[in-house]
C-alpha cells in the first residue's frame, strides 16, 4: 500500500510550522508544502479543508486534517502518527 499524500499548509516566519516539517522529516515522511504567504490564494483553501482553521501549519494526512503542529505531536506521543504514515 503506498503511503498516504502528506499536505501541510505553512508560513516560512512560523516556528510551528518548523518543528511539524521536523517531526515529519524525522519519520522519513515525504510531504507538501503550501505556503500560504508565497501562495495566499491557497489560505482560502486551506481554511475550507480544515472546517475553519486559519493559522499555519494545517496539516493533513490523506484525508485525515490532523490539526496543526501541537496537535500532530500530541498524536505522534499516542503512537498514532506512524500508522497514518504508513497508510
Amino acid at each position: 500500500m503506498p503511503n498516504p499524500v502528506i499536505e501541510i499548509y505553512t508560513s516560512p516566519f512560523c516556528g510551528y510550522c518548523h518543528a511539524a516539517k521536523r517531526l515529519l522529516k524525522s519519520k522519513g515522511a515525504a510531504f507538501t508544502e503550501i505556503d500560504v504567504i508565497a501562495h495566499p490564494d491557497r489560505k482560502p483553501e486551506m481554511i475550507k479543508r480544515s472546517g475553519g482553521g486559519r493559522t499555519v501549519p494545517q496539516i493533513f494526512i490523506g484525508e485525515t486534517h490532523i490539526g496543526g503542529c501541537d496537535d500532530m505531536m500530541a498524536l505522534d506521543r499516542r503512537g498514532g502518527l506512524d500508522p497514518l504514515l504508513q497508510g
